[in-house]
This record gives C-alpha cells, structure tokens and sequence, in this order.
C-alpha cells in the first residue's frame, strides 16, 4: 500500500499533466481535453463515466472556447468551483466525478463539480413493507437521499455533516435537528466515525461493527433502515442518523430494545391497533425464543402439566421417531434455515417454488419418515411465524439464534434451564448500552412517561414529550392537547 505524499501541482502544465496520467495509467475512461483560454495552454481532465459530459461541453469548453479571455472563477457558468494547488486533491476530485481545469504558468488547477454516477428509481424497500403511509425508500446516491430528508424537513435546524471517511474515502454523512439532539451523544458518534481507519471501502454493515458499544451481543444497538418517514420520526425524537456513500441504508443511533418493535403503521392507523400490534410483536419476542425450548421441557421431564388428551396426542405422534425432541427441534430449525437462506438467494419465481417444496414436500416427507413428529412441525412452523412478525431483519435474525441455546438448557434442565437462559437475555439486555443510553430504557430505568410510546401506543394529542431515551434538548413537542376543543 502506498503511503500518502502531500504533493503540489507546478506552473508547468505538460508536467502537472504527466503526474495525472502517471496516476491513472490504465484508466480507459480517464479524459483530456486541451483548448486555448487567456492565450494560454488550458487542459481539461475528467473521467468520462463518472462526470456529466453536458456540463463539460456546454458549460465549460463551449464558453471558454467563446469567452477567449476572462476569470475561470467567474465567469463559468457552474454552480460550485473551487481551486486548489494539491495534487492529491485533484486526484480524488477526478476520481469523484469531477472536472478539473489546469492552465500553463499557474500554479492553481480548478475544480468543477461534474459527478453524474447512475441512480436506480426510488421505490418502496422491500423488507420495510407498510399498509398506510409513504411507499418510497432510499437510494445509493447520497445527495438524492439528502433531498428526500430535505423535503420533508424544511428547517434551518437540520444539519448534515459529510466527512471523508476510510482509505479510499467515502463520504458518511450525519443527520441531526440541531434544536434537539443531545450534544455529547452527537459528539460521541463524530468521535467514533472520524476514529475510523479502514483501507477499504466503506459500508454500512462495517461502520455500525467500528462504532457500536457491543459488536459481539447478538442484539443489535444501531437501527436500519432504508425508510425517509422512520429517520425523520427519530430524527424529531432527538436521534441521529448516519449515511454512508453508496448504501440505501440509514443507521439511526441511540437505539432502544423496543425501537426495534415498531413501524411507521403504528403511528399512521388506529391508537388500538397500533397498540396491539405492539403488543403482538413483543409476544413474538417470547414466542420466538421459548416456544421450541418449552415444548422440550414438556415433553422430556414434565409431562403432566399437559391434559391426558393431549398428553396422548403428542405421544401417538413422537411414538415412531428414533430421534429425542432435541434432536427433533435441531432438524426442524437447520432445515428452516436452509429454506429460508435459499429463499433469498435465489430469483423471485424458483424462490417461491422452494418455499412450496419445501413447506409442503419436505415438511410431509420428514413427517412421513418418522424423522420428526407431527408436534414438533407444529411448534417450528409458528416459532418460524413469530420470527417474521418482528418487523426489523437484524433483531428477526437474533432471536432465531438465541433459540438454539434456550433448546440445548431446555433439554438439559426442562424449565429450570428455560428460566435460567431467560435470565441471562435479560441481564445482558440490561447491561447493554447504545451509544451511553440504557438499551432497554424505558424499563430499565424505569421512565414512567416514556411507556406510552413503548408497551402501548397513546394518542398523538396526548404525546406533549419526546422520549427520553436519546436525551432530547427539547423534549416538549406539542403544547396543546387538542386546540380546537380549548377554543370551544
């Protein structure tokens, strides 16, 4: 790897043009252009893939081309320019779609802002579904996600920072209302993101592993999401986001437990609906982890908490299988996994046979075998249910894993060891921090205020503070309940 040379240009053209070639030797779609402007020697340099020929021509070579004689800073028709005598900064500027302008016997080159790279249509991200509300999603061009924010928060107070991060850099913006973030927590995330030191390129899923408190907890602490309405409500809740150049991916920080429970429908339907699909989500959460593991306990140490009818069912159904229901549940959830790896990974339309085949087929082949009792189909197949009804893939994904150790304590110990590996998830979730704020807030500390927003979902009018969770600055966000009831 190269090491870093701050090096300047010279008042030589022909040698300053020798330098750029040297450094982008084998760069097919690296360009120059040379014209006569001022009387002298003006070359032109720019990538062509990446830069926006109309510019290049019309606003640039065209008008010098016509002008002959004038200021380059000033008579350009160009929205942003600038001029520089650092070769490196050059460099990165060509690299980055830009036009940079060299003219014999100065020592000052000029950088014109040409970047064209290709942006996919917006559309609605595909793991972030909603019923109500905006159907539109992020990109991986960082100034058209910027003005999607920017539309919908029109005020002076909503601040981004975009530093050059990594070698070669990458551009990661912060996303703030500086009416209302926490400034220590904001300091915080600066602190960790400029601390970053990585020569490669940069991704969202590399960022969030640099700058978390625990890389190693099978929870996540950074929430993400490629949804402008969710980083614009926990912008508003004094939160902050963090973009990477490149991805369609925001990651909103300090994260809480329950943030991770929620979605845009909570907030644009219902108050009663919001507020039991909250509660069925959380159920989930238990239902996920121990249902596999409760039914292993019942079946190999305690038997007799079920009716005799049942007792009789599951019995008639385990009666033929070889294998013990820890045995059973690993099958089951290995082959769930396959299934649902292969689902993703391969194209829409054999995806969709693979989940036919292997939900019917498979499944009534193995039950078929003997290899796995008719019970046990029944507490995987609503395990991998309640999995899916967790609204965020990193905290679906995490309580898949914890429920392989709760079925090894379970049939260890039965419930006894079901009791005690819920106890070390929520010790560990106690201790675990995002970005200095209590992970699993507000239980634990207990913010009274705070559970409207969490366990049930109240109304609007009656929401009059933020949450306290990413200590806001401001936490009033509406003074009156209902204004045209006061006025009656």
């Amino acid at each position: 790897m190269k090491t870093e040379q701050i090096m300047t240009i010279s008042k030589d053209i022909n040698s300053n043009l020798e330098k750029l070639k040297e450094e982008f030797v084998n760069v097919f779609d690296f360009k120059t252009r040379k014209i006569t402007f001022n009387d002298r020697p003006l070359c032109i340099a720019f990538i062509d893939t990446i830069s926006n020929k109309d510019i290049i021509n019309e606003k640039i070579i065209e008008v010098l081309l016509n002008l002959k004689h004038g200021n380059i800073m000033t008579d350009l028709p160009v929205s942003t320019i600038s001029a520089t005598n650092s070769l490196n900064e050059i460099q990165e500027a060509i690299t980055n779609g830009n036009t940079v302008l060299l003219v014999d016997g100065s020592n000052e080159a000029f950088i014109v802002d040409t970047v064209l790279f290709e942006v996919r249509s917006t559309s609605e991200p595909t793991n972030e579904k909603v019923v109500s509300g905006s159907h539109d999603g992020f990109v991986e061009s960082l100034n058209k996600n910027i003005n999607f924010l920017r539309s919908r928060i029109r005020s002076s107070d909503f601040k981004i920072e975009v530093l050059p991060i990594g070698d070669p850099s990458t551009n990661v913006g912060i996303l703030y209302l500086d009416n209302i973030v926490n400034k220590d927590i904001l300091e915080m995330v600066k602190v960790r993101v400029k601390s970053i030191q990585l020569k490669n390129n940069l991704t969202t899923g590399k960022l969030e592993e640099f700058i978390e408190d625990s890389s190693l907890s099978p929870f996540p602490q950074i929430l993400e999401t490629e949804r402008p309405d969710r980083v614009i409500s926990n912008l508003f809740d004094g939160k902050i986001g963090v973009i990477v150049e490149g991805s369609p991916t925001v990651s909103i920080m300090p994260a809480s437990f329950f943030t991770f429970f929620q979605t845009p429908d909570d907030y644009n339907g219902r108050v009663l609906i919001g507020t039991f699909l909250k509660l069925i989500r959380l159920f989930c959460f238990f239902l996920c982890i121990t249902l596999p593991a409760v039914y292993i306990a019942i079946v190999s140490f305690s038997y007799e908490v079920l009716p005799y009818e049942l007792v009789s069912t599951i019995q008639n159904s385990i009666e033929f299988v070889p294998f013990s229901p820890f045995v059973e549940a690993l099958i089951m959830q290995v082959v769930l996994e396959l299934l649902r790896e292969a689902s993703i990974r391969l194209p829409s339309p054999v995806a969709q046979t693979i989940g036919i085949v292997g939900g019917l087929v498979i499944g009534t082949a193995i039950v078929e075998a003997n290899l796995v009792s008719n019970t046990m189909t029944v507490v995987l197949a609503i395990t991998a249910v309640a999995s899916f009804v967790v609204p965020t893939n990193e905290m679906s994904f995490s309580l898949r894993i914890l429920s392989f150790p709760m079925i090894i304590l379970a049939s260890i110990y039965g419930f006894v060891g079901i009791i005690f590996g819920l106890m070390l998830i929520f010790i560990h979730i106690v201790k675990l921090e995002s970005f200095g704020t209590p992970y699993f807030s507000p239980l634990a500390p207990i913010r009274i205020k705070d559970l409207k927003d969490t366990l049930i979902r109240v109304p609007n009018w009656k929401t009059k503070t933020r949450p306290t969770n990413a200590l806001p600055v401001d936490t009033i966000q509406s003074k009156n309940m209902k204004g045209w009831k006061n006025d009656n």
